[in-house]
This record gives structure tokens, sequence and C-alpha cells, in this order.
């Protein structure tokens, strides 16, 4: 097998000693290792320290959007060109036998396999008790499909479209992938490598500013059921006891400032026994030391609030997430249609000579992708020149069978021979070498994408129900730029769009 690694990183100092680890270990190397480097506002480098030279020379950092883990990772896999993608955090120590597993968890594998989890082991203090924040962190070895150290294949991850970006924390997006990959009845299995997770520095109020996950999973509900932990193997919570102290809490308060004294001590009595239960159940497991004593009884009375202000936030947001198509994965189409002049080799009006095809730039790593992704494709063109008598046909055969010879093979050619008076139902922007080439592949033309450099393209792919993606070119009139439904600066943006980026 062959794999490419993915970190995304947000500029911690443990982001070196990562790649250092990565790259002291035995087993076969990647291809590449993807850093993606998604600080909002990046001052300097990043700390990529002094990996071994076998590895360094393999590293490329990619510039990322500020958006969060999950957009950052798309951005990563999404440059990947092996057959699989390890995700690992930037903030995890892999063993010295990683790479080596990472082989033999992957190569052993069946076809209905998607993806293999490595296993997280988080080192906690063995002279005390653990604290709140530790055991809070050590949770994520049992953690289901955790990203922390995870690998997919590279096609899976695409034909799904990737992480969800609409979870902007590093929080659910890992499980909302799991569910949507083994929804679609794929296999997603523990493997034997390990990497150590080790507990960083948090602040106080770290447990109240994670309650902010509360607002995730109203969007976790929305996408996937009510039932959506249970297959997910998420724990449910104390949400329902924070919101009921919370009503406690106010309705005392409310209570108090209209004057009833009996109804308040109702209400800030069932808060206070709330809240000492919640801090009990939190002291309990712990060192009982007095800084941890002080930090659990006070975050024990914030925690409840904020987690129903959290959880009220995710259902007013809900709405606008769920009609935020341009960040919402999306399943890939059953075939891409290219145009050939424009579009795959720069156009020479009416070419019968094989020796005069330039393929565009960029346009073998585009089918590359779309090879890898196992998207079949076919190639539509309006070939007019036969009917005008300045080519014949043998001579675009010719030149056709040029094109294979640099770019591949591209699935069937499908060509319109006639000239525009001709007045037959092929020629572009009429629709028939689109539904033609679908019923050559044996797909629906509804779940086409049609790649083109001019107007006849796309209204051609609108003529036959498929979707279209304009490359403009400077033979594109400035009136068919406007009104396509989709842009792309390049034929390899066009792709990536494709796989799920966004133009």
């Amino acid at each position: 097998m062959s794999y490419d690694v993915v970190i995304p990183t947000s500029g911690r100092p443990s982001l070196a000693p990562l790649l250092a680890a990565l790259g002291a270990g035995a087993g076969p190397l990647p291809q590449r290792v993807l850093v993606v480097d998604d600080r909002r506002a990046p001052d300097g480098a990043l700390p990529i320290g002094e990996p071994p030279e076998e590895l360094f020379e393999l590293i490329e950092v990619v510039r990322g959007a500020g958006r969060g883990p999950a957009a950052a990772r798309n951005r990563g896999w999404r440059r990947a060109r092996a057959d699989w993608v390890a995700f690992l955090d930037d903030d995890v120590l892999p063993a010295p036998g990683w790479r080596r597993e990472l082989t033999r968890d992957t190569d052993s594998l069946s076809g209905c396999v998607a993806g293999s989890q490595g296993r997280i082991q988080v080192p906690l203090p063995g002279v005390r008790r653990p604290t709140d924040w530790e055991r809070n962190t050590a949770g994520l070895e049992r953690a289901r499909w955790a990203t922390a150290d995870m690998a997919y294949r590279r096609s899976v991850l695409a034909s799904v479209g990737g992480f969800d970006e609409r979870f902007e924390r590093a929080y659910r997006e890992d499980a909302d992938l799991g569910l949507r990959v083994t929804g679609a009845g794929w296999e997603i299995v523990r493997g034997e490598r390990t990497v150590v997770h080790p507990v960083r520095r948090a602040g106080p109020l770290v447990s109240v500013r994670l309650q902010a996950g509360n607002a995730d999973d109203v969007l976790m509900a929305a996408l996937h059921g009510r039932d959506w932990r249970d297959r997910a193997a998420a724990p449910g919570g104390r949400l329902p006891r924070h919101v009921a102290v919370t009503a406690a809490a106010l309705a005392g308060a409310g209570a108090l400032a209209a004057g009833s004294r009996r109804t308040a001590a109702v209400g800030l009595g069932a808060w206070l026994a709330g809240t000492a239960e919640l801090a009990w159940a939190r002291v309990r497991p712990g060192p009982g030391t007095p800084a941890e004593l002080a930090t659990m009884l006070a975050t024990s009375a914030l925690i409840p609030p904020a987690a129903t202000a959290q959880r009220l936030r995710g259902h007013a947001r809900r709405a606008r997430l769920l009609a935020d198509s341009a960040r919402t994965p999306r399943p890939l189409p059953e075939a891409v249609l290219l145009d050939r002049d424009g579009t795959l080799i720069r156009d020479v009006p009416y070419n019968g000579d094989p020796e005069r095809v330039e393929p565009i730039e960029g346009a073998g790593e585009a089918l590359d992708r779309l090879r890898a992704a196992g998207i079949p494709t076919a190639v539509i063109s309006n070939q007019s020149g036969v009917g005008r008598g300045l080519i014949r046909a043998r001579d675009v055969a010719a030149v056709n069978r040029r094109v294979e010879e640099v770019l591949g093979p591209l699935g069937p050619w499908v060509v319109c021979p006639h000239a525009p008076e001709d007045g037959c139902d092929c020629r572009k922007p009429r629709p028939g070498l689109v539904l033609d080439a679908a019923g050559r592949l044996g797909v629906r033309p509804e779940r086409c994408v049609v790649i083109g450099d001019i107007g006849a393209d796309v209204e051609a792919a609108r003529a036959a129900g498929a979707q279209a993606v304009l490359v403009p070119t400077p033979a594109t009139r400035p009136e068919e730029v406007v009104a396509a439904p989709v842009l792309a600066r390049t034929l390899l943006e066009a792709v990536d769009h494709v796989l799920g980026a966004r133009p």
C-alpha cells in the first residue's frame, strides 16, 4: 500500500516532536507528509523542528483557511495522491514502529474496509489519581473513529466528500465522517499501531469551554437521527441534568426578584443540590488537592448554564448550517465528461495533426485524481471541421489517439462531426453528446459532470440534466463566464470541485 500523512496544526510546539517521532520509526516512509497550517493569523514559520532528512524531504506545508480541523483535513487529503491517507493530530507521538504497523494494519484489509483506526494511549500519573481534565483526555482511548490516528482509503474519502466543514471545532467531525462512511456500507476496523496522546496543559475553565460541544450535538442529531450516539458509541452526557439545574436557578432567581421567598428557596435549593451533586461526581475520582477542589466547585456552578446556552445556540444555528450547502460534503458524480479542445489540450482550430497535440497544464494530474477516485470519464467533442470538409474523420481519430498516448485512457470518445448548419441533435449545445456518453458509460446523465471551456459545454450539460463546470480560456465570452453555474480557474481546480472542494 502507499500512504500519505495529513497533520492539521494550529502551530503548537508539539508538532516538532511528532515529526521527529514519525521520521525516526521503522517501516515504509509515506509518499508525502502534508502539514496543513491552519493558523488564522500566521506569525512566522511553523515549528517543524529538525525531523530526519529522509522525512524532511517529504514534508509539504499546505496553507489552511483557519476554519478548524475538518476544513484543514479536507485541504490536506485532497492534495494527497497515495492509496491511503493517515490523519494524525499535531499533539500525538507515534510509537517507534508506527509506520511499520500502519502498513500491516492496511495491507491485509479486504476491499469492503474503508478505514483503520489506531490505538491511542494517554499517559496518566501513577503517583496520584488523575484530575478531571486528565480523565477527559483519557476518554480518547475509548473514542470510536478518533482522527488523532485514523487512516482512510483516499477513494472512500472522495466518495463521501470528506469531512463536513460545518463542524468547525475538533469535536464530532470524526464521528460524523465515520457514520457517513459506515452508512455507505463500508467497514472501519481497529488496527494495532499506537500513538501516545499526552495530556496538554489547560486552564481552570477548560471544562466550561468544552460545553460548546453541545451545539455540535444538535447538528449531529439533525444529520444522523436521534440514535446517532448508539451508532457512534458516544456517551450520552449530563445535558438533561444541566438543563434542569439551570432551570431551577432561573426559577429561584425569578421568584426571589418577585418577592416569593418560599418559591425562591425551593428553586435555589434545587440548584444548589444539583451543583453539589455535579461537583461531588467530579471530585470523587480525582486527586483531592486543594487546587482541584477549588476548580471543581467553581466550574460545577458554571457548567450547567454553559451547557444549556450552547444547546440553545446549536438549535438557533441549526437551520443556517443545514442550509449551508457550500460546506456540506457532496457524493461523487457517477462520471465526468470532458471537452477536448481548450479543456484537455490546447485549442488548435480544425487540428488533424497528432504532432500538434499539447496537453493543458495540469491535465495529467487532474485525470490521475479522477482515476484514483474511481470516477469514469469520457470525452465529448464538437468536430465540425469534418462536416465542413476541412479535416477527415480519421484525422480526428488520430489526434484522439495521440491525446490518450499523452494523458492515458479517457474512456469512450463521443464526437459530433456535423457542421452547425446540419441541424443535428448531437452538436453541443444540444444534449446528444452528453446523453450518448452517459449511455455508453452506463450512468445517469443527471449524475454526470461536464467540464468545458465555453458556454456550449455548459448548455449541453443543462439540456441533458447534468452538472457543469466552466474553465474559461481567452476564447470564452464574458457572458458565458457570467452565466456559468460553477467556475474554476484550471482543469485541476475543476476536478478538485468534483471531488468535493470549492472553486
